[in-house]
């Protein structure tokens, strides 16, 4: 079992987190204010729509490119801003793709991120190469779009390793489809809200923030049915908003934070969470709509980093909420506020048609803490109080009748299918080699696990299971299970014994009663907020064969190392025994790049070195705390390949790391000792 340290609470790194922030902005370059933008001037952007239910080939090309859009930011002066970003066919966020129920698509995502010759772009914001990314080749940035709630074939899933770099010069080991070969979408499931990101190893939060997402709304006859006879607004007045927080610098460009907050970290650094100061709804800052006086269904999504959002609407209004994640609800439920974690949708109607609204402007406001739920308040007065507004200002169109909701939608949900497999989870907090905070899945009984550790959840094909996720952390993390629709079953309060070393769990006990759901959130989940200190029960069928993977839906999290894959079905023997595909690639320098094999490994390991040039060098294997624990003698090598002899066989299993020196300047690569 690898070495572990679990770590203090959420609430003193979200403040070293914030003084960090100040420091990056006053010493590195000046960042916009936030009240220099505009508010509730600019329209809200309503993104194009690509209709497949009336494309007869059914077949849909996404190209991914950087350009300049104007996200309604202004000057200290007054002067509009423009700001370079990646999107998908020309805009951020990327067109709305409208499918239709078990009516099968084919999308081609096109990785087009290079210059006007046709060279590869770098990335637009700072790439920390001590993590996943390191291993990937370059030149060029790599892409893997994942469609989030799709009940998708693997192949098509958009897992972290089918990364490619543009015209797919370079591979992820996982790649199957995207570039070359068509993601295939067989829309096997009900009607619901879903949407596609960025899901590379390592970066997605870097891609997601440039601006890789959008929406992708998948229709069926009964929500067509409950449009027709008017009892869902017409698809005129069902409107997506996906709202974001960002930071910018005082010329209109994306900023993010990568300043290490921890001594001897890299530089740049991912950092535990992400929290912008200026929000945006469909790319735009702080927009407005104007509407009619009439209901109108919004698919409320939130694609931030790691801010949570706890929304509300002046002037006394009631959102109703009629779905989830993953599909209608039973029933149309009064929410006078709305919990939205990083990952989720919940759709809502608002309804203006109340006369004493007319000419009236009503806001969207929030006020989750940072981090969720026991962080840095959100105050009235604070820019993260306020989302967008809606102004009552349009006369009705008397074309389209009103839809007041009825009381039921006589959907009911399926029955909790039956199950024998219980697996028990963790969510937990350590440190990485360097000493920054590192978020890590696992199982109760084996402690702790990064992402390229051995596979421990597999399924059964067509089996039910349910899952009990302990959270054994400060923090509440939305966790995202790829593939299924799940429901919750209910949460409780406990206490256990955790593993100092390992973050394994024994000794649980009960403390309090298992809730149910709140409300709006007992329908088809694929992501769900695990609050603190409480384990929550969820329940799948896993129905397709293959790779696919779960993780917690905050962006830094996932890329640092809160992500393991799940293997359906008899899972091959790579898989089984052994890391998965990627997780010895070469480490590049300036002047040549090393390799580690085999890894695991049981005694001994091979470092293969290529150097350029002449080249003085010092290689040590470090431990979980960073104490040197074997040391080769110091060479000076020629130009060449030269493979250097790692002898184990005096140390305890577990995760250390081999750091090599390079005429001075340091590199590392975590290695596995299994016996």
């Amino acid at each position: 079992m690898k070495p572990f340290r679990l770590v203090a609470s959420c609430l003193t790194r979200a403040l070293l987190a914030t003084c960090l922030l100040a420091s990056v902005s006053l010493q590195a370059q000046q960042l916009l204010n936030p009240n220099a933008v505009p508010r509730f001037v600019s329209p809200l952007p309503i993104p194009s729509v690509i209709d497949a239910t009336a494309n007869k080939n059914r077949s849909i090309t996404m190209t991914v490119s950087q350009f300049r859009q104007d996200l309604g930011l202004k000057s200290a002066a007054g002067n509009p801003l423009l700001t370079t970003v990646w999107g998908y066919n020309g805009q951020y966020p990327g067109p709305t793709i409208l499918a239709q129920k078990d009516q099968s698509i084919q999308v081609r995502w096109l990785n087009r991120l290079v210059g006007p010759t046709g060279a590869p772009l770098p990335h637009l914001l700072p790439v920390d190469h001590s993590i996943a990314w390191t291993h990937m080749p370059t030149p060029g940035v790599p892409i893997a779009t994942h469609l989030h709630g799709g009940h998708t074939e693997s192949d098509s899933d958009g897992l972290p390793d089918a990364w490619y770099t543009p015209y797919a010069q370079n591979k992820g080991p996982e790649y199957k489809k995207g570039e070359n070969i068509p993601y295939t979408y067989d829309n096997s499931q009900e009607a619901a809200t879903l949407w596609y990101h960025d899901h590379t190893m390592g970066i997605t939060r870097l891609n997601v923030y440039a601006g890789l997402a959008g929406f992708y709304l998948l229709t069926d006859g009964t929500e067509n049915g409950l449009r027709q006879s008017r009892h869902l607004p017409d698809s005129r007045y069902d409107i997506g908003l996906a709202i974001q927080d960002r930071l910018f610098t005082a010329d209109g460009q994306l900023f993010y934070p990568s300043e290490p907050e921890v001594a001897n970290a890299p530089n740049p650094s991912v950092l535990p969470e992400f929290f912008g100061n200026i929000i945006l709804v469909n790319g735009k800052a702080w927009p407005v709509l104007r509407v009619e006086p009439r209901q109108y269904r919004f698919r409320l999504l939130n694609a931030s980093d790691s801010r949570f959002y706890n929304l509300r609407l002046t002037q006394d209004l009631t959102m109703w909420q009629v779905g989830s994640d993953c599909g209608l609800l039973p029933q149309p439920v009064a929410q006078p506020e709305l919990l939205l974690a990083p990952g989720e949708r919940k759709d809502v109607v608002i309804d203006f048609s109340n006369a004493a609204l007319r000419g009236r402007t009503i806001l969207i406001t929030n006020d989750a803490a940072t981090p969720y739920p026991d962080g840095d308040p959100v105050g009235p007065h604070d820019s993260e109080a306020q989302i967008m507004a809606f102004r009552v200002d349009v006369p009705l169109n008397a074309a389209y009748p009103l839809t007041p909701l009825p009381a039921s939608f006589h959907k009911p949900l399926p029955p909790v299918p039956t199950t024998t497999t219980v697996r028990k989870l963790i969510l937990v907090e350590g440190e990485d080699e360097y000493g920054r905070l590192l978020p890590m899945l696992g199982t109760m009984q084996q402690g702790a696990m990064e992402h390229h550790d051995p596979i421990t959840e597999n399924p059964a094909l067509n089996s039910t299971e349910i899952w009990e996720i302990y959270n054994l952390t400060e923090d509440a993390h939305p966790v995202h299970l790829h593939l299924v629709s799940f429901r919750v079953l209910g949460s409780r309060t406990f206490t256990g014994t955790v593993d100092p070393h390992t973050a394994a769990l024994s000794n649980v006990q009960f403390t309090g009663p298992l809730l149910p759901p709140e409300p709006g959130q007992a329908g088809l989940k694929d992501t769900y907020p695990i609050a603190p200190g409480q384990v929550t029960r969820l329940v799948a069928t896993f129905d397709r064969k293959g790779l696919y993977a779960w993780h917690c839906h905050i962006l830094s999290h996932e890329d640092h190392d809160m992500m393991r894959p799940f293997y359906v079905g008899k899972m091959p023997a790579a898989y089984a025994q052994k890391q998965l595909p990627g997780a010895t690639s070469a480490v590049a320098f300036d002047n040549g790049s090393f390799a580690l094999y085999p890894n695991p490994f049981a005694t001994t390991a091979t470092l293969e070195l290529t150097v350029t040039e002449p080249a003085a060098v010092n290689v040590h294997l470090l431990d979980g705390i960073g104490r040197v624990v074997l040391q080769l003698p110091a060479q000076h090598l020629p130009t060449g390949t030269h493979q250097l002899e790692i002898d184990a066989a005096d140390l305890n299993s577990g995760l250390y790391v081999c750091e090599v020196a390079i005429n001075n300047k340091r590199y590392r690569q975590r290695l596995a000792l299994v016996r």
